[in-house]
């Protein structure tokens, strides 16, 4: 595990400590998912999610529709607990048929040289809205 020292103390963020932009993600089934595009680290030793959260649900169904309000873009829900736990956002294809998802930090099974490995499938992740 990755550990990482802060004026709070020390945390084990595991293998999301390694991931870089760039990097080629695969997902448990050996498919190529595509890019990391952007890697949060959570907070694993916030007591609470005070301080990460988003602000109240705004748009249709809680989905955060203004695109200047930040990541990750997917239900307020989801984006709560994805901020607490940390993510890794990939994208795949092209400018015209790009798709966007999240993995959650926990779904990171490990990082070989330039490639990230999930313990998930494609279906599993979150994609973006």
């Amino acid at each position: 595990m990755a550990r990482v020292v802060t004026e709070e103390g020390a945390a084990d963020y595991g293998p999301i400590a390694q991931v870089q932009e760039g990097m080629r993600v695969y997902d448990s089934a050996g498919a190529d998912l595509g890019e990391v595009v952007d890697v949060k680290l959570g907070d694993p030793l916030a007591v609470t999610e005070e301080g990460q959260l988003l602000g109240e649900p705004r748009g249709l169904l809680g989905v955060v529709l203004d695109p200047a309000a930040g990541e990750p873009h997917v239900p307020w829900e989801l984006a709560q607990g994805l901020l607490r736990a940390g993510y890794v956002k990939i994208h795949h294809g092209g400018l015209l048929h790009r798709h966007t998802c999240y993995a959650p930090a926990g779904d990171v099974a490990g990082v070989d040289g330039d490639t990230v490995r999930l313990s998930v499938t494609r279906e599993q992740l979150l994609p973006e809205q």
